[in-house]
């Protein structure tokens, strides 16, 4: 079991529209996602940033800082692991297009996530 990277950044922020020009218009990220509420961007290295509104009820377990992904290359295993240790995961695990994630609340009283790809 290995955390291999940071793999994924989110943002909730009431500053959405300065949080999305900032990554679309002065960081030329491409926006590969756009609601109302969320804008999704991709890096050059394949990694997503997330901005989402304060309005964007989805997210609304995010706290005010960042929420960082960590890759890891044995999710069943590092998450059972985690829960021993006890670790509060948000919800079950999610899936989409060979991605596993889960979003949980460290000791720090942040919100991260787990996350690997197929």
């Amino acid at each position: 079991m290995a955390v291999k990277s940071l793999v994924w950044l989110g943002v909730r922020t009431p500053e959405y529209p300065r949080m999305v020009s900032l990554y679309r218009d002065v960081l030329s990220l491409e926006v590969i996602h756009e609601t109302a509420t969320a804008t999704w961007f991709r890096m050059a290295d394949e990694n997503e940033i997330h901005v989402y509104a304060q309005s964007d009820q989805d997210h609304a377990f995010f706290g005010s800082g960042p929420v960082v992904g960590l890759l890891v290359d044995d999710f069943t295993a590092t998450r059972e692991r985690m829960i021993e240790s006890g670790i509060e995961f948000i919800g079950e695990p999610q899936r989409e297009g060979g991605t596993v994630w889960n979003h949980y609340r460290a000791p720090d009283g942040n919100i991260y996530e787990i996350m690997a790809k197929s």
